[in-house]
């Protein structure tokens, strides 16, 4: 039961971290921070799929070891896109078009981050008003509405 619970749980992560990968790089359109885990997590999926046979992917390893100790068939060879994905979701033969376009979208994010990031980087250092000045410029604020409605 627990290995069984373990292998669906990485299973539903490794799902998440592909969609990440793919999508996780419009957060960077909201939060600029999001912008650099995004790129390590898509450098590291694009070289899993560059090069399987070198680079294999944590998550696969892990589930299958769990799918296996909870007695059930493991991962095949050829990983877990190949088994939840390919020929379920799309036939094999489109692969290497979703594989393209998966890219495109993730450059497309970046690309639209940029702005942000250009904007970021010209404006300067941001500067706090220390707390004694907010708290007159908000009195001034208040006087100034005071004396314009009288």
């Amino acid at each position: 039961m627990g290995y069984r619970l373990l292998a669906d749980t990485v299973m539903v992560l490794h799902f998440g971290f592909l969609g990440y990968v793919v999508f996780g790089g419009f957060l960077a359109w909201r939060w600029l921070w999001a912008l650099p885990p995004h790129l390590l997590a898509a450098v590291w999926g694009g070289l899993t799929v560059l090069f399987p046979a070198t680079l294999s992917c944590p998550l696969t390893a892990l589930e299958d070891a769990a799918r296996r100790a909870a007695g059930q068939r493991g991962l095949p060879a050829s990983g877990f896109i190949d088994h939840y994905l390919e020929d379920v979701v799309y036939p094999e033969r489109y692969t290497g078009l979703i594989q393209v376009t998966a890219a495109v979208v993730a450059l497309v994010s970046w690309l639209g981050a940029y702005p942000r990031i250009r904007a970021r980087a010209t404006a300067g250092p941001v500067v706090e008003k220390p707390v004694q000045d907010r708290q007159v410029s908000a009195t001034a604020r208040r006087a100034s509405r005071h004396n314009a409605k009288s």
